[in-house]
């Protein structure tokens, strides 16, 4: 799975899309509301883990995640 982190402009907020390893997108949601898009491709009990690697993550970077 990887993990990257998109800067927003003006009115639009930064987001952040996780893809599988075919590059697919599985989830894109706002930093600051993660909570419904990571339960529906069964990551809840991962959010904590994977909020704390974006808010590490620089905007534009590509991280493949071992979950």
């Amino acid at each position: 799975m990887y993990i990257i982190k998109v800067k927003g402009v003006a009115k639009i907020p930064d987001y952040v899309q996780l893809r599988d390893d075919k590059f697919t997108l599985l989830a894109y949601f706002r930093v600051d509301r993660p909570d419904k898009s990571l339960d529906k491709v069964g990551l809840a009990e991962k959010a904590e883990y994977i909020m704390n690697i974006v808010k590490e993550l620089p905007f534009g970077q590509i991280l493949k995640l071992d979950l």
